[in-house]
């Protein structure tokens, strides 16, 4: 067998075991609604046109798919291609797209509907996101109706890797047009109704392409931004899993209860004090770092996650490779922070604002906690709580913030840094430059060297306040089975989960 085709059966295999139960383990059940809360509402259900982690929590690996897809190890498997080779330079990927796959509304899937998506993709003006991610294409050629060859102008070093997220998703060409309300995939799950300010439902695919899956009926995504509703819900027997518990000490009380489990697993979560680069002070690198060490990262996890969660040091995830630990890069010392303010010329300190979204209680209490903080070296600030749709509005697109708190959840999104026009508004030539040879590195090692870079980077300009990688901290029944502990891609995957009798 050859090289290509021994890559191509293990695919093929890793993608057989990923459905497969352990040895000795109960067979699936088939049958029943898994009732799915988070705290969030989707400002959309289409993933190709707004980056809101929200939107793939719903309908990623659900409703879409992409030509890879991830499983709950981080290793990258088939979706919608069987499998793929890569050309010994790096620079061509040959994808081996399914038969007979057909999207919810009967449109057949081909390399030609591949294609589109991928250019489509590619032009900033139809909205994806990350366009970025695409451009990179040079050529794309279909040698069958299944088989697409994609010539890259370069190396990426993480083209695999963003063919596996909610931006590289499949649409119908004839059905796309809805997707933001109405969204038509090819995934194990077809979409029924969306009650504004409530749920989305969803219900099996019975044309899906695996036959064996999957194994429930039907799944309602319900949005309850409200903590305590969340549990109560739970309890009372309302919903089956909180993707996410917002309140951790809620965690700690329901992991006593044995009607319930709970998983405090890995993400690619970092919560962040997002600062804006270009509002004085903050403008100034030295009082950036200033904050960074009067920060106590772990006193942060304490105080707001109870202990869950890691303290970060830069822009990286520890679940993600090529992780570099850079928390002794600014050890907690508020006279060293005082210090660096008098010499930035801010002896007696200064006042500010931080915008904290209601709808996540860990940015609210981790504000609070940061302001205390950062009074004991003379920085005031004040807090001012917005609305969701706010922040969207006001901090992420018209950048009107000093301050702020969030998670950035998408895997291996370090390149933001390198788009002086994102919300940090953070422009490093540096930056960039280590960024371009990270996604060109042909090898493990030389990918090790210029992310590692990359983290270091935003590390020493203190770009944010980096505090710790989320925990998963899902909550559930104990009779829901095959839930994801870890989470090394935002997706809420109900594909393989099923409810034990």
């Amino acid at each position: 067998m050859s090289t290509a085709g021994r890559f191509l059966f293990l695919l093929f295999l890793s993608s057989l075991l990923l459905w497969m139960p352990p040895a000795n383990a109960q067979p699936p059940v088939r049958g029943g609604t898994l009732t799915v809360c988070q705290p969030a509402e989707p400002p959309g259900l289409d993933p190709t046109g707004n980056t809101a982690a929200a939107i793939d929590r719903v309908v990623y690996a659900n409703i879409y798919e992409g030509l890879v897809k991830v499983d709950s190890r981080g290793h990258f498997l088939p979706g919608l291609a069987n499998g793929w080779e890569v050309s010994a330079d790096g620079r061509i990927y040959t994808f081996h797209l399914r038969k007979g796959v057909r999207f919810h509304n009967g449109e057949a899937f081909d390399a030609q509907v591949a294609k589109w998506n991928l250019e489509r993709a590619a032009e900033p003006k139809n909205g994806n996101p990350h366009p970025e991610y695409f451009e990179g294409i040079e050529a794309i050629e279909m040698p069958g109706s299944h088989t697409l060859v994609l010539r890259l102008k370069a190396v990426d070093a993480l083209f695999i890797a963003h063919m596996a997220e909610g931006d590289a998703v499949m649409l119908p060409p004839k059905g796309y047009g809805e997707a933001k309300s109405n969204p038509i995939g090819t995934g194990p799950f077809r979409f029924v109704k969306w009650v504004r300010g409530d749920r989305v439902e969803m219900a099996r695919y019975d044309g899906y392409w695996n036959p064996f899956l999957p194994y429930l009926d039907r799944v309602i995504f319900r949005f309850v931004s409200d903590p305590a509703a969340q549990v109560a819900a739970l309890k009372a027997g309302d919903i089956d899993v909180i993707g996410y518990v917002a309140a951790p000490e809620s965690a700690m009380l329901l992991e006593k209860d044995k009607r319930f489990k709970v998983y405090a697993g890995t993400t690619t979560g970092e919560v962040i004090m997002s600062t804006n680069n270009r509002a004085a002070p903050f403008d100034n690198r030295m009082v950036r770092r200033a904050m960074a060490h009067a920060i106590d990262r772990q006193a942060v996890v304490d105080l707001v996650m109870f202990g869950y969660g890691t303290p970060i040091g830069s822009h990286w995830s520890p679940s993600t490779p090529y992780y570099k630990d850079l928390t002794d890069q600014f050890p907690y010392d508020p006279d060293k922070a005082k210090a660096l303010l008098a010499e930035a010329g801010y002896p007696k300190g200064f006042k500010a604002t931080i915008k904290l979204p209601a709808i996540y209680s860990y940015s609210k209490r981790a504000g609070e906690v940061i302001a205390d903080m950062l009074a004991k070296v003379n920085i005031d600030l004040t807090i001012e709580i917005v609305e969701w749709g706010q922040w969207i509005d006001r901090i992420f697109k018209e950048k009107e913030y000093q301050l702020t708190m969030i998670g950035h959840v998408e895997a291996w999104d370090i390149g933001i840094y390198a788009k002086p026009d994102y919300y940090f508004q953070y422009d490093s030539q540096v930056f960039r430059d280590a960024y371009a040879k990270a996604l060109q590195a042909p090898n493990e090692a030389l990918k090790a060297e210029w992310f590692g870079r990359c983290q270091e980077i935003v590390a020493e300009d203190a770009v944010n306040g980096f505090l710790f990688s989320a925990p998963s901290l899902a909550v559930m029944k104990a009779g829901v089975m095959g839930w994801w502990e870890n989470y090394p891609t935002v997706a809420l995957d109900c594909t393989a989960v099923w409810l034990q009798p």
